[in-house]
């Protein structure tokens, strides 16, 4: 593990903490001032757990026998000097593997059976289910036994060709499938269907997620890993070979899985040592690297700087004997500085846009009502000022006037409470719109599309039924989301106007990410449905397989739909609201005050000083949501 690398995943877990600091500080803030509500508190909660929860998940994806194994190992573990997960000739990883850390719990592994493939639910609804899992305790002070506890996740066990058939594991037409056929008529399977490893590393501490997956053209392969867990990484490292370069079988894994589906891509090109040779000038050897890494980069049409070689191995074996020259030519650092100083920076820049984006109207309307209540105050100190010496006749003017000033901004209120209330029609049927049972409606047209044949044109139907109904009801948020922001606007613009409130306009509702990903399990549903393999054969297993990593995937991008309408509608009025509670308070403040006075002018002095008292709280209480705003907004 490079000091760069776990400096800069250190540097975002402390950014993180301080980030979760400063909100709990704001709800700290709100209680003070008592300006907490149910709602806002339920959003903070939210915010606050989506931030423990935060993951950088690493996905490393290639065919068979890339290293990718080995390249974990090489960056994350070499300080177990020796290889933690297996990595040998051949195919070792047998099954998608997740190693994170848990603090909550134990350093354990748990296995799902491969038998749970027969069944309909997906990973992540077994994931809930944690009787359905082997669990093997993991001993990290004890080398052995994790080494042993480790290599169970590339067991494999031995079924009949029907039970390899019916687990969606044998195709007799495929003739990449001979080497797990056995003379006895038996075939080797994997003993998972998927792993997670539970493992105390500084890095994985921090919130590093390392996706660790098996050749991706492999009959078998979970749909639900191209469907949603590859394309919800923050990055992908994609492993070649440098002899051979970007082969026919890793161009079709590059475009049906990663290239327009994941943000950040990196292509390494594994086992540079195999063109080292000591028989020629160091600068040939350096030509030929650097002339693969430019044709790789042209073919993947990535950025040059995105393409990197390395030797894993070499650089494992660096680490643990402490060859610094060893590890500089194996390539490794130059790996370690491109996630280091490009991959976590940007995982950060997206986190502290989903806060701003989730509580930041909320911060923006508590720093605008701290500012205006430190204003009402210096003015009301100012108009008391004013009145000292005056006789009571010049005080009634003054009440007059004020009370004259509330009259009018009740009017205000009471035509506002109309649009609020169209305001709020609109917003339930914008919801109504994504409701579970929408929502169940959707899935069940779109599976009553295929039930009958579970073929790829069938699948095709399915998905196409389910992406029409859902353009249909995206359409129809955005229209009531229309009328929404027209009335919003309004509202911003009369109080304005009449009552000097800050002028605020909020952004139209965006549901281009959730749309996206629609699009995205449409093409990738047509390449499925395209691949001639999946033509000829009429593989229902897969099909349904494939339908219900679908139906998964499809939730997902639904709830993002869900949670960006929700938050649009609460922050879209919470300013305004807030700022209609400020002036409330402070006009019926004054008008208390001043009545006091007119009854008994010998208050007014006293109550100057009250309000002198209140600006030096007001003060501490601007400068402290001013702190809170900016630790929001750091970049």
């Amino acid at each position: 593990m490079s000091a760069q690398l776990q400096f800069e995943v250190e540097h975002y877990r402390r950014w993180r903490d301080e980030l979760a600091a400063a909100i709990e500080d704001y709800q700290s803030w709100l209680d003070s001032a008592g300006e907490v509500d149910a709602q806002q508190s339920l959003r903070i909660f939210d915010v606050l757990e989506n931030l423990k929860k935060d993951r950088l998940v690493l996905a490393f994806v290639a065919e068979f026998s890339r290293g990718k194994s080995e390249l974990i190992n090489a960056l994350f573990f070499s300080d177990f000097k020796q290889r933690l997960l297996p990595s040998d000739v051949g195919r070792t990883t047998m099954c998608p593997t997740e190693i994170f850390c848990d603090p909550g719990e134990d350093p354990y592994i748990r296995l799902l059976p491969i038998e749970t493939r027969y069944r309909q639910e997906s990973i992540a609804a077994l994931k809930r289910l944690p009787v359905e899992w082997v669990k093997i305790r993991l001993s990290p002070d004890a080398p052995d036994e994790m080494l042993a506890a480790m290599h169970s996740v590339a067991q494999k066990k031995r079924v009949s060709m029907h039970d390899a058939r019916a687990l969606g594991l044998w195709d007799d037409k495929d003739p990449d499938l001979k080497e797990m056929a056995l003379p006895d008529g038996t075939v080797e399977i994997p003993a998972w269907r998927h792993a997670l490893v539970n493992y105390p590393h500084p890095l994985l501490k921090s919130g590093l997620v390392i996706l660790d997956t098996p050749g991706l053209n492999a009959l078998g392969s979970e749909p639900e890993l191209t469907l949603s867990m590859i394309p919800n990484a923050h990055a992908v490292l994609f492993l070649l070979a440098m002899d051979t370069g970007v082969t026919k079988s890793d161009m079709e894994i590059w475009h049906k899985y990663i290239r327009r589906f994941v943000p950040h891509r990196l292509a390494v090109l594994n086992k540079v040592d195999i063109l080292w040779d000591d028989l020629k000038p160091w600068e040939e050897v350096q030509a030929s690297i650097n002339k693969q890494l430019d044709d790789t980069a042209r073919l993947l049409e990535l950025p040059r700087a995105n393409v990197l070689a390395v030797s894993a191995q070499k650089a494992l074996l660096a680490k643990v004997r402490g060859d610094e020259l060893l590890l500089r030519k194996s390539g490794i650092q130059a790996v370690e500085a491109l996630l280091a100083h490009s991959i976590i920076p940007a995982k950060q820049q997206i986190l502290r846009l989903a806060v701003v984006r989730e509580i930041g109207a909320m911060v923006e309307a508590s720093h605008q009502s701290a500012r205006s209540e430190l204003a009402a105050v210096r003015h009301e100190i100012k108009e008391l000022v004013a009145l000292t010496g005056k006789n009571r006749e010049a005080i009634k003017k003054l009440l007059d006037k004020v009370q004259a000033d509330k009259m009018r901004y009740e009017q205000t209120v009471k035509s506002f409470n109309i649009a609020h209330g169209e305001i709020s029609r609109q917003g339930r049927a914008l919801m109504a719109s994504l409701d579970s049972e929408k929502r169940a409606d959707m899935l069940k047209k779109s599976r009553n599309a295929i039930e009958d044949c579970w073929t790829t044109n069938g699948l095709l139907r399915g998905m196409q039924s389910l992406f029409d109904q859902a353009t249909l009801q995206f359409d129809k948020i955005h229209h009531h989301a229309g009328q929404i922001k027209g009335l919003v606007d309004a509202a911003y613009r009369r109080f304005h106007e009449q009552h000097g409130f800050a002028r605020l306009s909020p952004p139209p509702l965006n549901l281009e990410r959730a749309r996206q990903g629609l699009l995205d399990l449409a093409q990738q549903t047509g390449e499925f449905c395209n691949d001639p393999l999946n033509i000829m054969t009429e593989k229902h297993f897969l099909i349904r397989k494939f339908y219900t990593g679908l139906v998964a995937s499809a939730d997902i991008v639904f709830d993002q739909a869900r949670s960006a309408s929700k938050s649009w509608l609460s922050a879209s009025l919470a300013p305004l609201m807030t700022q209609i509670h400020d002036y409330k308070r402070q006009i019926e403040r004054r008008i208390a005050t001043v009545r006091q006075i007119h009854d008994n002018v010998d208050t007014l002095e006293d109550r100057i000083n009250d309000l002198v008292r209140r600006q030096t709280s007001l003060l501490k209480q601007n400068q402290a949501i001013d702190s809170i705003r900016d630790k929001i907004n750091q970049e």
